[in-house]
């Protein structure tokens, strides 16, 4: 029950007790007192339904600021949350959305972008939901694990070959203190390392070691620290760079924008620069053994290399004699 006390302030104190929770506030008028009490007493006795009241695009915005920010990949988390914030979907409140609401949204966004992208903002929204039902208490269950997810994409296969390379090449040029050359050759490097385009850009040069030819990842994507091996061909391109720190001297959104304006001037149709990691890891598999190979790319589970080693049934062919 609500209590209203005068103290000797001339101010009045409000005191709540209900279903074990205890609440006081001092206020300057009695009414005011009265008010926030009433308040307070119907957000305890209808927590539930106030908690599922919140929008879904509300809850979403409080992900971004309370999960997020504690993410590597907090931008692009952000901009998804910020997307999906604009759909018709998020106007509904939490505790209102069923399989049904994620579904429709699931069709609609297959007709927008490509089943990975629309995979992606699913888990990305199944986990705000996952946050909501066990952390925040808002509902008791998550209705998008009641829906099925798109097919995945065949995985891809795209290898660049040595008439791609050279046009690249002289896409670029051979002045590294240009910007998309550097560009060129942290691809040329990603070739010989298969270290992602993010790896590569926040490589600095206290984490190498030229000596030993190890390159120390603190910031990966599964969040595990590694050491890359550097091949004789890998310090070579190292070296070449100009003095810089990150040492290629570029963004992860630099070298993405310059690296596809070097691949669209250079007529290369479909090669994305994550393509390297495929072209490097097939490479690799030639000359490491399967635990190696997964603990140089950073790979916990070995069924992952599958989805990146591409060597064609002819080169195995060859390999057989």
């Amino acid at each position: 029950m609500a209590s209203i006390r005068k103290l000797d302030t001339g101010k009045y104190r409000a005191e709540i007790a209900r279903q074990g929770k205890r609440l006081s506030k001092v206020f300057p008028t009695q009414k005011a007192a009265k008010e926030w009490a009433s308040r307070q007493e119907y957000l305890i006795l209808n927590a539930d339904e106030v908690k599922s009241s919140e929008t879904f695009g509300e809850v979403m915005t409080r992900y971004a600021r309370e999960r997020s920010v504690h993410k590597r990949g907090e931008r692009w988390e952000a901009i998804r949350l910020e997307k999906i914030g604009r759909d018709p979907i998020a106007q509904k409140a939490i505790g209102e959305l069923t399989a049904s609401d994620f579904a429709e949204w699931r069709d609609k966004r297959l007709t927008e972008v490509a089943p990975a992208s629309v995979i992606r903002e699913m888990q990305l929204m199944s986990s705000v939901m996952n946050v909501a039902v066990k952390e925040w208490r808002l509902i008791s269950a998550n209705p998008i694990s009641d829906i099925s997810r798109p097919k995945k994409p065949v995985s891809r296969d795209r290898l660049p070959t040595d008439d791609e390379l050279e046009r690249l090449a002289h896409s670029a040029g051979s002045d590294l203190t240009n910007a998309t050359a550097r560009a060129y050759h942290a691809f040329r490097f990603a070739l010989e390392t298969a270290m992602r385009a993010g790896e590569i850009a926040g490589l600095t040069r206290d984490r190498i070691d030229m000596e030993n030819r190890v390159a120390r990842l603190e910031h990966t994507k599964n969040g595990r620290p590694r050491d890359v091996p550097l091949s004789s061909e890998a310090v070579r391109l190292l070296k070449e760079l100009p003095a810089a720190d990150p040492v290629f001297g570029l963004s992860s959104r630099q070298l993405d924008v310059l690296w596809r304006k070097l691949r669209d001037r250079a007529k290369v149709e479909g090669l994305t620069f994550h393509d390297s990691r495929h072209a490097a890891i097939t490479r690799l598999a030639k000359k490491l053994d399967v635990l190696a190979l997964a603990r140089m790319v950073g790979h916990t589970d070995l069924r992952m290399l599958q989805l990146y080693y591409n060597e064609t049934a002819a080169e195995l062919a060859k390999r057989l004699d």
